[in-house]
């Protein structure tokens, strides 16, 4: 591999990249979204003058906290939209990092364990695992349900939340999936199928005496992916930002709510970028998404692949080798061995609005919005808190 990065060495000085391109990796000393439970739930949280600078001084010392996730609220499409969401626009605010891939999966997952992906092991929503690339979000390949191939407690084997069995409010068609065996294993589920069911719950479970509740939502990343950035992506930011409201009306005294993501978005739409048989002809298999799309080489064709990928791709995705991503520590300071098979060779990370293509990767609808990326747009989430 060591051949592999000379080569990028070698093209990235012949053919410059865009220098206003740097990936932005994750802030796995501080203000990580990997970060937030830990801190949470250490005696730290209670305790005032010991907050990290990336905790927002508003929530230092509550006696209870709720966490709430906004899949797919990135914080420069927050901070462009504030005024369609005056109760978030007028929360405590920091700006922390998301984790490398940009990834629902891989996020969530780094959120409730506190690790970084390189630790926990669900390093992308497609990931190869043995001879299968197993949709992780679904827990099945094309063929359908790996779970018994590979079961959830042993693909991700570290317990969320410190190990504590905390209360957890999510769409109740989640519960008993593969991936929420993976990143959820032992906590007390509480179903919703609507809404307005969340800001009951919550109150219900602070009122019975929880003084941590974690809580998931999904409406912004749905609607971004299907309808794009504009009236309905604006519709679905005012109705959050009344949810917010209204499990604000209900919080009792010395608590604090903390508004987080798991990554932001990209619109994207049509662009795709097709790979040609001069890449094809080199690749075993594809993993990864469109924003962060692993190439497995075929056997001996790990350099050659990495050289013709930098030679076509470089004008619009960073393209690395397993090894330079492993040195940067793109996952985290530890890649544990079983981990590190997971990846492939070479990783194309586009940084402008574009989708590599996999026909194996592909849905019931084009995806306008997407995200897996290093950028500003999809590393970057809010942290919002209000203390009652």
């Amino acid at each position: 591999m060591a051949l592999c990065s000379a080569i990028v060495r070698w093209f990235t000085a012949v053919v410059p990249l865009n220098v206003a391109a740097a990936p932005i990796l994750p802030d796995f000393s501080g203000g990580a979204i990997s970060n937030i439970i830990p801190y949470l739930l250490s005696p730290q949280a209670h305790q005032q003058g010991n907050a990290p600078d990336w905790i927002p001084a508003a929530a230092v010392g509550a006696k209870r906290a709720v966490v709430l996730i906004i899949d797919g609220l990135g914080w420069n499409q927050f901070q462009e939209r504030t005024a369609l969401a005056p109760t978030m626009a007028n929360m405590s605010a920091s700006r922390i990092t998301s984790v490398a891939p940009t990834t629902t999966a891989t996020a969530l997952t780094s959120i409730a364990t506190g690790l970084a992906p390189g630790e926990h092991g669900i390093v992308g929503y497609r990931m190869q695992i043995d001879s299968y690339v197993m949709n992780s979000l679904r827990w099945a390949d094309e063929k359908g349900d790996l779970r018994r191939q590979f079961p959830p407690h042993d693909v991700q084997p570290f317990p969320p939340f410190l190990g504590s069995s905390v209360p957890v409010i999510s769409k109740a068609e989640l519960e008993g999936s593969g991936f929420t065996e993976a990143h959820l294993q032992g906590v007390r589920h509480h179903g919703w199928r609507v809404s307005s069911s969340i800001p009951v719950i919550i109150e219900e479970l602070l009122n019975a005496g929880e003084n941590f509740v974690y809580a998931y939502y999904d409406g912004i990343d749905k609607i971004a992916h299907e309808r794009g950035f504009g009236a309905f992506y604006d519709a679905e930011l005012r109705v959050v930002d009344a949810l917010i409201s209204d499990i604000i009306s209900r919080l009792p005294s010395d608590t604090a709510l903390y508004v987080t993501a798991d990554h932001g978005q990209v619109h994207v739409f049509d662009n795709v970028v097709r790979l040609d048989n001069d890449v094809m002809n080199l690749v075993r298999i594809q993993s990864g998404e469109g924003r962060f799309r692993w190439l497995h080489a075929r056997r001996g064709m790990e350099a050659q692949l990495l050289e013709v990928c930098a030679e076509k791709f470089s004008h619009c995705a960073w393209v690395r080798s397993q090894e330079q991503i492993l040195d940067e520590q793109w996952f985290g300071p530890v890649v544990r061995p079983v981990v590190q098979r997971r990846l492939g060779e070479v990783a194309l990370v586009p940084f402008e609005p574009v989708t590599f293509f996999d026909p194996a990767d592909s849905g019931p609808f084009q995806l306008v919005c997407r995200h897996g990326s290093l950028t500003a747009d999809e590393m970057y989430v809010p942290l919002l808190v209000h203390r009652s």
